[in-house]
């Protein structure tokens, strides 16, 4: 039996995964990890760490990324709803600045692969949102980044704020401060995230 469905997306890098749960009279099963069918989608199996983080609506979190050690990230909702994204920000890669975005929930319970060399963010649709996400590389703030979660050079198409009739979104102060897609790719640090 297949346990888990594996999407590309029009970005190569980045795989939608959705586990196949097993449900009776009692509730359902699944499995959210498993080494083989992940090393045969070309998704890593090395991860070191879980993070799990809590957001009420509204918060944005985002757009983070880190180029040592280098880390990938494999997201999912486990509790409410959040519209996640990856963007490429690879120099030399040929999406670069382009960002998938997709609505992630306990519901769908669809998981959200990107590796290094993209930053990501997520805005939290529910009361209670809580992301989980496991990564390749352990956190390092001296050699991570944020860019602007608005800037208009990559142009994400956020479920809120957008508008002047749509509700504000929750910014951290780390992230209200965050370079734009210009500053990032002018730095040092772009050329160590290279494909």
């Amino acid at each position: 039996m297949n346990k888990f469905e594996i999407e590309e997306t029009f970005i190569k890098d980045i795989k939608i995964i959705t586990p196949i749960p097993f449900r009776d009279d009692r509730g359902w099963f699944m499995e959210v990890f498993t080494k083989k069918p992940f090393k045969e989608a070309g998704i890593p199996t090395n991860f070191v760490q879980m993070n799990h983080s809590r957001s009420i609506y509204g918060v944005i979190r985002g757009l983070h990324f880190q180029w040592s050690p280098l880390m990938g990230k494999l997201m999912r909702v486990t509790r409410g709803e959040a519209f996640i994204v990856a963007v490429d920000i690879r120099k030399n890669s040929p999406t670069l600045g382009k960002w998938y975005g997709d609505y992630f929930s306990e519901g769908n319970k669809k998981q959200m692969w990107a590796p290094a060399g993209f930053a990501r963010g997520f805005c939290s649709l529910e009361d209670i949102t809580e992301v989980q996400y496991l990564i390749t590389g352990t956190w390092n703030p001296k050699n991570e980044s944020e860019i602007l979660w608005n800037d208009p050079d990559i142009g994400i198409s956020w479920p809120i704020g957008m508008t002047p009739m749509s509700p504000r979104p929750e910014i951290s102060e780390k992230d209200a401060k965050a370079q734009s897609f210009k500053q990032w790719l002018t730095s040092e640090n772009s050329n160590k995230l290279m494909i």
